[in-house]
């Protein structure tokens, strides 16, 4: 017999013992009477475990001699020393319950154990309506009676063990007392949450490791498991709040700290905290019992909650004295209850590449590294996503890179997706027409971002560098002139992910909210190393203006925020500018690159057209590109005219023709409100017909 079983056997032993003790109290109180069918026939399903040597259990021995009761009571304490103790006796210590207290809530459970128990309690209080235990009832039954055991702030009411029904002005001494539904089971034995915290309170899901963690992980399960022992029993224990911004680590980490304690990690979401008064102390204090009981841990998640549930967590949290993690990105506390707080980080690169080479189980070889240095993922990501293509792919090694490579680029865009609008990058180097200077920057700021790991990290420039070890750019030119175009190049080249960064929408004239917004958009970013496009860059990096208000000086703020977001962001940041002149002097020195995007020149106009059009473009040979490049076009103009004489040809049943693309031109010019000639848009055709 196992463990499990051996505490079963003693646990029905003691609760049979426990129940006859009742009922024999309860036939020395009651007057003499005529014994009913219900008490000779009474339900007693725990008497097959019974090993009391009682004399005679018949009911109809109505005044049973003291012997009998100190025989069952013996058993009890007998029972009671076994390690562990019965569930009464367990739930008497979690909850600080006096012996009084203990035998109460005895009777109010054998009166759901034994049919015997409720005829007998009507008899002991001489009143047949009263087939139920009361307080009255109890100071007359047992010894040593507490009448503390009525105020509200007893054990017994206080962590709701006992439904008491007083109605209308019956005094509390005369209430039917019922044991709660959940602690009746308990002291049968069987453990499970409160129904009523069942729909609030949810499983930890994936909040515990396939393996051994990280060597820098474990040190942070280490730390936080020695200062909650530490607490224990000298000072409350305090709240753990694990701050940064990976959320996958923080419930990792609070998984192995659960289990290291040998509890049960649960999470709640605070918008389904109830808001009145009454259901939010019931929850509180049903949460704490339920803690005790069950030796569960508390995860919550406090980022992007408001005002409202910020003060019903702060409540919740002075109430509650069980291990509770709050998941929070910054250092603000919400709560008056004693914290410790940990800074959680997802594994270092170094841990990574480990991590990877034991889920690749050999293949891949030149895999992991590259994978480490430009993702960021944990270890349970890092063991799904390998196993997911190792299971998909072939042994080709090339391909299972590429496979690699493919799966966690979008597993780690999903962050950003919310943030930012993603570019399909389609555009290459053969189709970005610039001046060889231009081209040369932008191969070197490729060349940076491949490149940067070994520089950094095998070459030592790390440790010797406080800030710059991210790579920034900024291209300025009219719209139109390709800086989109050459960040998608860029992207294509590195087979990276493109964000376009919508400055309208991170913008906000709220004080801090800017700020707010620019730290999720570079802590999700920072996951994927993904490149930053920040179109209208001048919209957000313009010359810093002197501090005359409060919304000056936060305005500042929010630059020298970003700035310090840009030098420390492993990626690569791109801003785009109309107006470089419009640029901060000193925001453009802490720049790592600068690309002016010239006005095309006739060569370059000429160049763009002749790789505008797509090759299955159905293309008149007529088409004079000299003259084309004539017009005054940069290359998203050039694109705007190629693709409306697309559609005009498409409709006309024929290929692009010089009239469709004068025609289109000319509403081009239209369009930016450009004086132009007439005559500009005649066509002479081969037969010196004017078109």
């Amino acid at each position: 017999m196992n463990d499990q079983a051996k505490w079963i056997e003693i646990n029905e032993e003691y609760l049979a013992a426990t129940v006859i003790w009742i009922r024999l109290r309860l036939q020395r109180l009651a007057p003499p009477a005529k014994v009913t069918d219900t008490e000779s026939k009474g339900c007693n399903w725990f008497r097959r475990s019974a090993k009391v040597p009682i004399r005679n259990e018949n009911p109809k021995n109505t005044v049973p001699a003291d012997e009998e009761i100190e025989l069952a009571r013996q058993e009890m304490v007998k029972l009671e020393a076994n390690a562990p103790p019965p569930a009464l006796i367990l739930l008497a210590n979690f909850l600080g319950l006096t012996l009084f207290d203990r035998n109460i809530l005895a009777v109010c459970a054998a009166l759901e154990l034994d049919t015997r128990i409720a005829p007998l309690c009507a008899r002991a209080q001489d009143d047949p309506n009263k087939p139920y235990p009361t307080f009255a009832l109890a100071f007359a039954l047992f010894d040593d009676p507490d009448w503390n055991v009525l105020s509200p702030h007893a054990p017994l009411r206080h962590w709701r063990l006992l439904e008491i029904n007083q109605p209308g002005a019956q005094p509390l001494t005369a209430a039917a007392l019922r044991a709660d539904e959940r602690i009746v089971n308990y002291i049968k034995g069987i453990n499970y949450l409160d129904d009523r915290l069942t729909p609030l309170v949810d499983p930890m899901g994936g909040a515990f490791a396939n393996g051994q963690l990280p060597p820098s992980q474990q040190q942070a399960v280490d730390k936080i498991v020695e200062r909650l022992k530490n607490s224990n029993g000298r000072e409350p224990i305090p709240v753990v709040e694990l701050r940064g911004h990976a959320p996958a680590s923080k419930r990792l980490i609070a998984g192995q700290v659960a289990l290291s304690l040998g509890l049960n990690l649960k999470t709640i979401d605070l918008k389904t905290l109830p808001s009145q008064t009454g259901d939010f102390e019931t929850f509180t204090r049903l949460w704490q019992r339920e803690s005790m009981l069950m030796s569960l841990a508390l995860y919550i998640d406090v980022n992007g909650v408001i005002d409202a549930e910020k003060i019903h967590l702060k409540r919740f949290l002075e109430h509650c004295s069980g291990v509770i993690f709050i998941d929070k990105e910054d250092s603000k506390t919400e709560s008056g209850r004693h914290r410790i707080a940990f800074e959680i980080d997802k594994p270092t690169p170094e841990e990574q590449e480990q991590l990877w080479i034991k889920a690749l189980q050999g293949h891949a070889n030149g895999a992991p590294a590259r994978l480490a240095e430009q993702f960021s993922f944990n270890q349970n990501e890092i063991n799904r996503l390998a196993g997911t293509v190792l299971s998909e792919n072939s042994e080709d090694e090339s391909a299972l890179n590429d496979a690699l490579w493919q799966a966690c680029r979008i597993a780690a865009r999903a962050g950003m997706e919310q943030l930012a609008q993603r570019i399909d990058a389609k555009a290459t180097w053969d189709r970005l027409v610039l001046p060889l200077e231009q081209k040369e920057l932008l191969r070197q700021i490729t060349d940076q971002v491949s490149q940067r790991n070994l520089v950094y990290e095998d070459w030592g420039f790390r440790e010797i560098m406080n800030r710059g070890l991210g790579i920034s750019a900024l291209f300025a030119g009219e719209s139109g002139t390709g800086k989109t175009m050459a960040a998608e190049v860029i992207a294509n080249e590195l087979k990276l992910d493109l964000f376009r960064i919508d400055l309208s929408a991170v913008v906000n004239k709220y004080i801090g909210e800017t700020e707010k917004n620019l730290r999720k958009l570079f802590d999700a970013a920072e996951d994927s190393g993904a490149i930053l496009f920040f179109d209208e860059a001048d919209a957000l990096f313009g010359k810093r203006s002197e501090i005359k208000d409060s919304h000056d000086r936060y305005a500042n703020i929010e630059i020298n925020y970003l700035l310090q977001r840009m030098e420390a962001y492993k990626g690569l940041a791109v801003l785009a500018t109309n107006m470089r002149s419009a640029l901060d002097k000193a925001f453009v020195r802490r720049l790592r690159f600068i690309v002016d995007f010239p006005f095309p020149g006739v060569a370059d106009r000429k160049e763009i057209w002749r790789k505008v059009f797509p090759s299955n473009t159905p293309i008149d040979e007529s088409l004079d590109l000299s003259r084309l490049a004539k017009f005054n076009f940069t290359g998203g103009n050039i694109h705007n005219v190629a693709l409306n004489a697309a559609f005009l040809a498409a409709q006309e049943g024929g290929s692009i023709t010089m009239p469709l693309l004068l025609d289109a031109a000319r509403t081009e010019f239209k369009k930016l409100e450009r004086p132009a000639k007439e005559s500009d848009f005649r066509w002479q055709g081969p037969t010196g017909v004017v078109m």
